[in-house]
């Protein structure tokens, strides 16, 4: 469904910039942008997105990955075609890299979609959800007035105006910090860091639930400087903000080798040395799922692939130590 997009300005007579990311991307008559959706209609930008979905589909909020929100509880998730960034490694370019077909769902019918699924909200993931900025704006009002939850899983690429905007409407957020230099960003992902350093401290200053994934691929963001970077920024907004690093395997236009399990761990232990919550997934570990209390070391989530048992916790607290660990349940 094609709708006029928000955030842009005039360029000269028929251009316009699109102001939604960082990509900013100035655009002439018939022109698309960076994310394949938002483009120039005879002088004003319009998108052609708006409800239409890639794919839905009821997954364990664990999957997103959402560890200390909700834990066990089930979301309907949803996401359009499309995305901002343009990453070698993308493990979800089938969908995220190429125009494929889609189908229109009015922002009602999905809330009602969520409820008759017995869903606890809607995850906006898959893709990159910021490029839905327009249906999200209309879905996440509906989804408040029933007490539902609304859930980004998204690469943080976004200006601030906007961000701002909508994240009133936001309960939970996992943003996809890719790696820490510039570098990196730019050769690897066609995108800037900063913008996303920028989204995770407003996000957390807002007071959204908010968890962070890297994924780690060997020889471009696996140096140990590359791993305390990681980590010493996340302590540096707020220690107890749980970071997941998530192994790769060579997909779209990247031969990297798998990332071996010895790398994995050792990532977590370093992060571990600066951060409260530290996870190792998409590779199988003995305990790295697993959620333990930073008081006494007592073990409070076990989980196994999408299977969790919560074993010591009341509400937040550590039955063992009474340590508030922040998990909402």
């Amino acid at each position: 469904m094609i709708k006029t997009a928000q955030y842009f300005d005039k360029d000269g007579q028929a251009g316009v910039v699109c102001r939604l990311c960082p990509a900013e991307c100035h655009l002439q008559p018939g022109k698309a942008g960076i994310c394949r959706n938002r483009f120039n209609q005879d002088g004003m930008l319009v998108t052609d997105n708006y409800g239409e979905l890639v794919t839905i589909a009821i997954d364990p909020i664990e999957k997103k990955p959402l560890y200390h929100f909700y834990p066990g509880r089930d979301i309907l998730s949803t996401g359009p075609n499309g995305c901002n960034l343009g990453c070698v490694h993308c493990q979800n370019w089938t969908i995220s890299q190429k125009k494929v077909q889609t189908s229109y769902v009015a922002p009602a019918e999905l809330v009602q979609t969520a409820r008759q699924h017995g869903s606890m909200g809607i995850a906006f993931t898959y893709t990159e959800p910021l490029i839905w900025f327009e249906y999200i704006m209309d879905v996440a009002p509906l989804l408040r007035d029933q007490d539902m939850k609304v859930v980004l899983v998204s690469n943080g690429y976004i200006n601030e105006k906007p961000l701002r905007e909508l994240l009133p409407m936001v309960d939970a957020a996992n943003i996809d910090l890719k790696g820490i230099s510039p570098e990196f960003y730019a050769k690897y992902c066609k995108g800037k860091l900063q913008p996303v350093l920028d989204t995770i401290r407003i996000m957390s200053e807002a007071g959204v639930h908010l968890e962070l994934t890297n994924l780690i691929i060997p020889g471009q963001n696996d140096s140990d400087e590359d791993l305390k970077g990681i980590a010493d920024f996340v302590a540096s907004v707020n220690d107890s903000i749980p970071l997941h690093f998530s192994a790769y395997h060579p997909d779209y236009k990247a031969s990297a080798p798998a990332t071996p399990l010895e790398t994995m761990l050792k990532a977590r232990e370093i992060a571990l040395s600066r951060l409260k919550y530290v996870y190792v997934g998409n590779i199988v570990t003995e305990s790295g799922s697993n959620t333990y209390c930073p008081g006494c070391g007592a073990l409070l989530i076990e989980r196994s692939h999408y299977f969790t048992s919560i074993r010591a916790l009341s509400g937040s607290k550590c039955e063992a130590c009474g340590f508030d660990t922040g998990i909402i349940q």
